[in-house]
């Protein structure tokens, strides 16, 4: 995680970078989440809860039955608003997502 973003732009750009380096994501961004971007910053939502948010949502996408079908690309940032909203919600320590950090890190397919 990088430092606090300097300003709207500067969170915008690191929330679609933080998207775009998704995994299970399509890597391309488009206006609607450009635009929910900003509507975060407006919010008020930390950079590190979207950030904590996006790595709990690829851990939970890539750890899966083997014989579960496959899951298709997520092609949003939509997707993920359900669980900004849980991470907001959630009392756990940053050590919580260090350790997902760590296990997606591990998961990542090559």
């Amino acid at each position: 995680m990088d430092k606090q973003p300097s300003g709207r732009e500067d969170y915008v750009r690191k929330v679609l970078e933080a998207y775009r380096n998704t995994p299970g994501t399509c890597g391309n961004l488009r206006r609607p989440d450009r635009m929910l971007a900003v509507h975060l910053y407006q919010r008020g939502v930390p950079l590190s809860i979207v950030e904590n948010a996006l790595v709990l949502a690829a851990v939970r996408r890539l750890i899966r039955p083997a014989d579960a079908p496959p899951l298709t690309t997520v092609r949003s940032l939509a997707y993920f608003l359900p669980v900004i909203d849980e991470v907001l919600e959630m009392e756990v320590g940053e050590e919580y997502f260090q350790y997902a950090r760590q296990k997606l890190h591990g998961l990542r397919p090559s």
